[in-house]
């Protein structure tokens, strides 16, 4: 009994990391582009290569496809669009917006959440989103950049993005009968066919890109999005949509750290102050959850 609440670290953790990993995946990225690798190729690569991973993963699995099929199209299809578009945002607009709009998907997460899966905010949840948009807000949005709402196609590639993430997130906590592979597989291949019918459509030619570079973008798809995919499914199919969506937050203080050691770009003292808040808020949803397993765990022994 005594190992059972250390169990329940995991889904923490692995948004944790998920979020770290995300948080620094645009500085390999960016150097893929700069070797002649573009963003949609990359992407094509990458999640080709995780496919390829996916075909193995659904071993013995392909019979769980017929459980809610429908619901696995909308799961498949909605983190399609929050990859693809997600890349084509900050390839073509402004990064900081970009990445603010994005950033509203706790919002639409919850919003989801309540109306799909019938969760119901409480004091903590609450408090602890409103502390994570600041946060975000704090860290991301200039007033010379005007209000975050999408001006451009770049920037309703962003917030749809965002709100593809949301719904993706809703359909993997529902699909709870469906095993973490095979949501994890077919989110791969959902993503790696619209970026090759995008670059169909597009009518892009083939990439001036080294054998070599192409190897670094394959060997980011195996310890990158493999890692990353499996742990933001294993966490959210374990976690309230409401506690994962603030958790994963952290993202953003690790996106600014790491253009602080990897770019030229300063962090200002307010910006500090913003990831400080999403801290503290992914800290106190996590010390929520925790306290609401153990409180489970003890009413289980106590019958």
């Amino acid at each position: 009994m005594l190992s059972k609440p250390q169990l329940h670290f995991f889904p923490i953790l692995s948004l944790l990391f998920a979020a770290a990993m995300w948080g620094v995946i645009w500085y390999p990225l960016r150097l893929l582009e700069e070797a002649g690798l573009g963003g949609l190729w990359a992407t094509l690569v990458m999640y080709g290569v995780a496919s390829v991973v996916g075909l193995w993963l659904m071993r013995g699995r392909w019979r769980e496809l017929r459980r809610h099929p429908w619901l696995l199209v909308v799961l498949m299809f909605s983190n399609a669009w929050c990859n693809v578009a997600f890349i084509l945002a900050v390839l073509d607009g402004q990064v900081v917006r970009v990445i603010l709009l994005f950033y509203l998907s706790p919002v639409w997460s919850i919003l989801l959440g309540m109306v799909i899966l019938g969760e119901r905010l409480d004091r903590v949840t609450t408090i602890t989103l409103v502390l994570a948009l600041l946060g975000a807000a704090v860290m991301l949005w200039e007033p010379s950049m005007g209000m975050p709402w999408p001006r451009d196609a770049s920037e309703w590639l962003a917030i749809s993005s965002g709100m593809g993430f949301a719904l993706a997130n809703v359909m993997v906590r529902k699909l709870q009968d469906v095993s973490i592979p095979v949501k994890t597989a077919v989110t791969w291949f959902a993503v790696t066919l619209l970026a090759l019918v995008w670059l169909s459509i597009s009518g892009l030619s083939l990439p001036e890109a080294s054998f070599i570079t192409v190897g670094y973008a394959v060997m980011l798809g195996l310890f990158g999005v493999v890692l990353m995919t499996l742990a933001v499914l294993y966490g959210v199919t374990h976690m309230p949509i409401s506690r994962s969506a603030v958790i994963l937050l952290f993202e953003v203080v690790v996106g600014a750290v790491s253009s602080l050691l990897l770019s030229n770009e300063v962090i200002q003292a307010v910006e500090w102050f913003g990831g400080g808040l999403i801290v503290l808020a992914a800290y106190l949803s996590t010390r929520s959850h925790l306290n609401e397993q153990k409180n489970e765990i003890a009413k289980q022994e106590s019958l």
